[in-house]
């Protein structure tokens, strides 16, 4: 199955999901914006709608999607509106791209769950849309801490 997020600097989320169990793949890219084919310097103006997004294969027998979002829920901050840290603009922004009804349902109850909890303090800003086209992003930045020795 495939899962798309948003959470900030797609380096350090998809360092995060590919090495958690039940995940068979991971490519970094753009979604969500109105600009065919984005570059990153395009994506970097926050002017192509776009969010810096992890496309995610996983197989469900080992990591539902209920886990699966465990895991996007601790990897960033969701209270915190277009932004991540030192990283600003609405590329940045928190958001779950979902495939599916069942994964758009499973995310709103998950997000709903986790707000009324009181545990993260804020309230939660993360987005929750229909998958739109994913675009790929340039080579360099796949696995990018891996290739940098950080991984």
């Amino acid at each position: 199955m495939k899962a798309t997020f948003g959470a900030g600097c797609f380096w350090c989320v998809e360092d995060i999901f590919r090495k958690t169990k039940g995940v068979t793949s991971t490519a970094v890219g753009y979604s969500g914006g109105w600009k065919k084919d984005p570059t990153y310097q395009e994506v970097c103006t926050d002017m192509t709608g776009h969010a810096e997004v992890v496309q995610v294969e996983f197989d469900p027998s080992i990591l539902p999607y209920e886990k699966l979002l465990d895991v996007f829920w601790q990897s960033h901050d969701p209270t915190s509106l277009n932004r991540q840290g030192p990283d600003v603009g609405r590329q940045y922004r928190s958001v779950i791209f979902c495939h599916d009804e069942n994964q758009e349902k499973i995310a709103r109850e998950s997000k709903e769950k986790l707000d009324q909890s009181g545990k993260i303090g804020k309230k939660i800003v993360t987005e929750i849309k229909p998958a739109t086209e994913f675009y790929k992003a340039e080579e360099y930045h796949q696995q990018y801490y891996v290739k940098c020795g950080l991984g």
